[in-house]
């Protein structure tokens, strides 16, 4: 029975680092090509998973944002997330609006 969870285990961790190469944007895969990292996660299956999380894998979303600069030597422009989260937006609409009360 532990021999079948230990397997079971086995399967799901490398079916996970399976899912993981296969969904990563090319962009963001580190040290190898991304198809060379599908290759070595389905031939060397576990030790290819374990190689994966610890050398290919997008450390972070800073990790990320660091080298994409470092690739075009400069940083990509902060876009705000909605109108609300810019401010030149909001001082606009309290202009607008302070203008329609007058």
């Amino acid at each position: 029975m532990p021999s079948v969870l230990l397997g079971l285990a086995l399967l799901a961790f490398w079916l996970y680092c399976l899912f993981d190469v296969i969904t990563t944007p090319e962009e963001d895969v580190r040290n190898l090509p991304k198809l060379l990292w599908v290759l070595i996660v389905v031939l060397l299956l576990d030790l290819g998973g374990l190689l994966w999380l610890l050398l290919g894998r997008p450390q972070s979303e800073q990790a990320v944002q660091r080298q994409r600069m470092s690739r075009t030597g400069r940083p990509r422009p902060v876009m705000p997330r909605g109108p609300d989260d810019d401010p030149d937006f909001l001082r606009d609409l309290d202009r607008r609006l302070r203008k329609e009360d007058d």
